[in-house]
């Protein structure tokens, strides 16, 4: 059977469309500028981008890197203090002279007698119930 005029005109307008888009994506794809400039980002000292270069270059030295935890720093096993507190019963309490804290003591731990408002060398220990002054020595 033979095609009807309508439909040969609508089968040549759907060829022409296609032909038609078929162009466009050609031309779409030759005149692609997305991505055509050459974008140069920098870091800067806080981690953002930036588009500016960094003034100067700090150099780095790798044997100041730290890896890990923060190094412990030694403190002198000897504190001083005074004492603030004396029972009849043989303890007492000496307060440290840099962070003011009250530091249990027994007589027993004393090389030589003690009174109240005395100032002493000792060194903390740890006990079950805190820490404790022990090896007590009188400054002079």
């Amino acid at each position: 059977m033979a095609d009807s005029f309508s439909k040969k005109e609508n089968f040549k307008k759907k060829i022409q469309k296609q032909k038609e888009k078929a162009l466009r994506r050609e031309e779409r794809k030759t005149n692609n500028n997305k991505g055509a400039e050459d974008v140069f980002m920098y870091v800067d000292e806080f981690g953002r981008l930036t588009s500016t270069p960094p003034e100067q270059r700090q150099e780095v030295n790798l044997d100041d890197i730290q890896l890990g935890a923060a190094p412990i720093i030694e403190e002198d096993p000897r504190k001083t203090g005074i004492v603030t507190f004396l029972s009849e019963k043989g303890y007492g309490f000496i307060t440290e002279d840099n962070n003011k804290e009250n530091i249990f003591f027994h007589n027993n731990n004393c090389a030589e007698p003690v009174k109240k408002g005395n100032k002493v060398s000792f060194e903390k220990e740890k006990s079950p119930k805190g820490f404790s002054a022990v090896e007590i020595q009188l400054v002079k």
